[in-house]
């Protein structure tokens, strides 16, 4: 399994250009296993729609509904371990639950995250996609 980043998630569901090619790339010889999306994803591309800071094709409920039937592509529940988890992230990481707990969801579930944040991808303590 992959956990896609809220951001990741929507470019690959639009089909975006800022989707990397390497990213898109690794997410299909993944696509057989499982893609994983954080719940707190849901959350996070909320509030952006809420603030008008996305624009989606529909309404957000149906925007939702579309995205996570995608095949192969699984909701990652907010466990608790993933909530402890999320507070005891080895290292020093910024303070942004959603990251927090995006990073800590990967942790858990011992896969690569697929993410453009820098501070993630500078972030030594989850997997990053191999080429």
């Amino acid at each position: 399994m992959i956990v896609l980043d809220t951001h990741t998630w929507i470019w690959w569901v639009h089909g975006d250009s800022q989707l990397p090619q390497t990213d898109a790339d690794f997410i299909k010889r993944h696509e057989s296993d499982a893609i994983g999306v954080s719940a707190i994803s849901c959350w996070e591309l909320a509030k952006l729609y809420q603030y008008q800071r996305i624009n989606l094709p529909c309404e957000l409920s149906e925007w939702l509904d579309l995205a996570l039937n995608y095949p192969g592509l699984r909701l990652l529940p907010l466990t608790p371990a993933i909530a402890m988890e999320s507070t005891l992230l080895p290292g020093i990481f910024h303070r942004d639950p959603a990251d927090q707990i995006i990073v800590a969801t990967a942790r858990i579930h011992d896969c690569p995250l697929v993410t453009q944040d820098a501070k993630i991808l500078a972030y030594p303590h989850v997997k990053k996609p191999a080429s």
